[in-house]
């Protein structure tokens, strides 16, 4: 008998594992931060534990819980996810716990909406809260950002935060993420995009200081590296720390890719280990916003971009809706990890669609009570389809 010495063929790069610090990613598949504005004061429900779970029982290799608030005025809408008491804990070990019995591991966004805080839902066009609502009990709160400057026309000015509100702001930030390692979370990733408190810290259309906070780039990158620094040590050497970024501000004087990169670096440098590459979001005023097209795989060009000058692995997001697509995200060196939000609530089940799309019927990623029964069901379809059969025709006899 012959031996065979068939070469077997090589697993894709989208299936394969992604090691960042002391935690292996078992694919190259997350699920990005969502707010589904489901909380009251902050406490995870068991819409949470189920809306998050089916993503770890459909096959992600990470699933990042949505942007946690650090501290109450931190919140962006009053249904905000909340990290800020450690009443909230139960709630969040309850899905950690479940994340990680279920293969993926379990990360989580620590966020400050700063001045773009007190809004209403997204169904409510996220518009501040007003007297309306604080007559039906959901009352507007105090934001706070860098400088005296509204997100937009209409908008609430926010206190310009002083040098020991920063510092009590920062303190905040490293209770969140002691917490986050006390709820079981393995994976932290602090949101410094789309306009909110680190955000509007970096870019000089929110932060017109004239103190070691504002200014010059290093003096605008002061704050977000000394929460990077304060979370790094409070984690310690082997959890990964992701940072979310909006590469471009798409509005005149704004930030720009080569900032972008300048900055990605300098968070390699205190301690990041992946950037979570996003877009815009630092104005509310349309009038002033210049935001990319938003095209398939949109952010891609500058996460290439970040990946290949600033030499730190990168998540890239936005509009990415096939499998092929995704692969070809990570061969081509766009991004190491691809990040799934509106894709996954629509099929919770995207990482395994994929393996079966990219040419894998073993169901490997789902969990086992799934893929026992789906990997001979996916068998005896192409079976029967090579066959010549079709879903809508009846065999006779």
């Amino acid at each position: 008998m012959l031996e065979d010495d068939r070469t077997p063929d090589p697993i894709p790069a989208l299936f394969t594992p992604l090691t960042l610090r002391g935690v292996t990613l078992p694919s190259r598949m997350g699920v990005s931060p969502m707010c589904m504005n489901a909380s009251t004061e902050g406490h995870a429900t068991d819409f949470h534990l189920v809306h998050l779970g089916r993503f770890a029982l459909g096959g992600a290799g990470l699933v990042i819980a949505e942007a946690t608030a650090i501290e109450p005025r931190g919140r962006i809408s009053h249904g905000d996810l909340g990290i800020w008491d450690d009443a909230h804990l139960p709630g969040l070990r309850r899905i950690a716990s479940f994340l990680a019995e279920h293969g993926a591991i379990p990360g989580i966004q620590l966020a400050h909406a700063g001045r773009r805080a007190s809004v209403r839902e997204p169904w409510l066009a996220g518009a501040p809260l007003d007297e309306s609502d604080a007559a039906a009990g959901r009352p507007p709160w105090p934001v706070v950002g860098p400088s005296a400057l509204p997100a937009g026309p209409g908008w609430p000015t926010p206190t310009a935060l002083d040098a020991a509100g920063i510092t009590a702001v920062i303190a905040s930030w490293r209770r969140a993420a002691r917490r986050a390692l006390d709820a079981g979370f393995r994976f932290i990733e602090l949101h410094g995009a789309h306009g909110y408190l680190l955000h509007s810290f970096l870019s000089p259309v929110s932060n017109h200081r004239d103190d070691r906070y504002g200014g010059s780039p290093d003096g605008r990158m002061r704050y977000p590296l000394e929460v990077v620094a304060a979370v790094r040590d409070e984690i310690g050497p082997d959890v990964p720390l992701a940072y979310r970024i909006s590469a471009v501000d798409g509005v005149a004087e704004g930030l720009g890719l080569d900032d972008a990169v300048l900055f990605a670096t300098r968070l390699a440098d205190a301690g990041v280990d992946l950037v979570d590459v996003s877009s815009g979001g630092i104005t509310t005023d349309r009038s002033m916003d210049g935001r990319i097209r938003r095209s398939f795989s949109f952010h891609a060009d500058f996460s290439r971009r970040i990946r290949s000058e600033a030499g730190i692995p990168v998540a890239t997001v936005g509009l990415i809706v096939d499998p092929h697509q995704a692969l070809g995200l990570v061969e081509q060196g766009d991004a190491d990890l691809i990040l799934l939000g509106r894709e996954m609530l629509h099929d919770p089940s995207w990482p395994s669609h994929a393996r079966l799309a990219l040419g894998d019927a073993s169901f490997a990623d789902s969990d086992i009570r799934f893929g026992s029964a789906l990997a001979p069901r996916a068998a005896r379809i192409a079976a029967l389809l090579e066959q010549g059969e079709t879903p809508t025709q009846r065999r006779e006899g």
